[in-house]
């Protein structure tokens, strides 16, 4: 019974860890990627704007509503727009870690306010990154 809960924990931890250093790792190869000369944010979106007010030390309530705001969005626009689809795991592991990071966010967001900023920020990268991707797919 012991061997049980020590394997399913131990279990759980290394998932938990698979799945961290996964996202880090696609949102380090997407930066790399958009970092190329040439690409520009789209305006549209505020996840870039987001991105560097959370450097000066802004309030951390209206920079997660203009996230949220944006997630709501994309998501739309990948539902109604034709030719627009988030099929690769990678697309959706990244959707799965915002909304992670939008729950670690809300817990977070009292307590320890530097960890929620980070939240925020890796929330924002990962808007910025599925933005990119859904601009480079409509040909923008």
């Amino acid at each position: 019974m012991l061997a049980s809960i020590l394997i399913i924990a131990f279990s759980a931890v290394l998932f938990v860890y698979w799945f961290r250093y996964s996202c880090i790792l696609l949102l380090r190869n997407a930066a790399e990627q958009v970092a190329t000369p040439g690409s520009e944010p789209d305006t549209r979106f505020e996840c870039s704007v987001v991105l560097v007010r959370l450097k000066t030390g802004d309030t951390l309530s209206p920079l997660h509503k203009a996230l949220n705001r944006d997630y709501q969005m994309l998501t739309y626009l990948i539902e109604h727009a034709a030719g627009l689809e988030m099929t690769s795991f990678e697309d959706r592991l990244l959707v799965l870690d915002y909304k992670v990071m939008q729950f670690y966010y809300r817990v977070t967001r009292t307590i320890l306010p530097d960890q929620a900023r980070k939240a925020l920020t890796e929330m924002a990268t990962v808007l910025d990154v599925l933005v990119q991707k859904m601009g480079q797919q409509a040909g923008v």
